[in-house]
């Protein structure tokens, strides 16, 4: 038996829209019908953060080896932001060290919490449609953006909260990969917290909750490995919105600078905007106007 046509106020059908939502889930249900018989694994609320956990180490592990044994290939010179900073073992170990306790002391007894107190994430049958999957995620993104834009430019601004909180994730002033997670438990918890909850504004599908978290992590790892690869995200965005690994790492060369984590359009609407250096420490005409626009600043004071 056939589904009726929907009619709308206007009297006309529909069944196009119906058609078309129907095609948008049918394009991603193949791989939500991977979760078939995992189901009691996956509507765990342990689930989401052994997924984050996982993809955020086997992330940043292959760029720990390049910045390891590659340090003198060719290549890597040519595409490291800062080619005269020397990433040491000792500094691996130090990242590496927070990183684990931060994880062992915060995370996982707020896993464990989660886990008592949060009941089991309903699977629904259907996947996401392809529109509701895009826009929930870029939102998120963007509602985090601005979040940790106020949030850092606050603890960059106060003296007392940059000393006490954030001036932890400041200790390297040449970023690699480790330095994504080398924070204060404050400014962790803080920011799990609002990664976790951005998409509750959309009551979002599973599918697409789990993939914007992993997409966070990509862009929070790229912004902290102090390389400029031609295929990394700012390089494939044409219109300038993705700040990308260049402009935070001039972010950890000039702190009051730079503050937003992902785009460029509230930096640049209140002023905190600098250009920054792209791959071989290569300094844009933009960047040098910047620099000597500073130097007559301090001059004339």
């Amino acid at each position: 038996m056939d589904t009726p046509a929907l009619v709308n106020i206007s009297g006309v059908s529909n069944r196009s829209e119906t058609t078309q939502s129907q095609d948008d889930r049918l394009f991603l249900q193949p791989f939500w019908d991977l979760r078939l018989g995992y189901e009691s694994y996956m509507e765990s609320p342990l689930f989401p953060v052994f997924l984050s956990v996982i993809f955020y180490f086997s992330l940043c592990l292959p760029f720990m080896l390049c910045d390891i044994y590659c340090k003198n290939q060719r290549w890597y010179k040519k595409y490291k932001i800062q080619p005269d900073k020397e990433i040491t073992k000792e500094q691996i170990y130090d990242t590496l060290t927070l990183t684990f306790w931060n994880h062992i002391l915060f995370i996982m007894p707020a896993a464990v919490g989660q886990w008592i107190w949060t009941p089991a994430t309903p699977l629904p049958h259907l996947a996401p449609t392809v529109f509701d999957f895009c826009w929930h995620q870029l939102a998120g993104l963007f509602i985090f953006d601005f979040q940790y834009y106020v949030w850092h430019m606050s603890h960059h601004k106060i003296r007392f909260l940059y000393r006490h909180i954030h001036a932890v994730h400041h200790r390297y002033n040449s970023p690699f990969v480790w330095v994504t997670q080398y924070l204060h438990p404050w400014e962790l918890v803080t920011v799990g917290f609002l990664t976790t909850t951005n998409t509750w504004f959309f009551n979002s599908h599973p599918l697409t909750v789990w993939s914007y978290m992993i997409m966070s992590i990509v862009v929070s790892v790229e912004a902290h490995i102090g390389f400029d690869f031609p295929f990394l995200l700012h390089n494939l965005d044409p219109t300038g919105t993705i700040g990308g690994s260049p402009k935070h790492d001039m972010h950890h060369q000039k702190p009051l600078t730079n503050y937003q984590p992902f785009f460029n359009h509230f930096d640049k609407l209140f002023g905190s905007f600098c250009p920054a250096m792209s791959a071989g420490g290569k300094k844009s005409k933009a960047l040098q106007d910047y620099e000597r626009r500073a130097r007559d600043c301090k001059k004339n004071l």
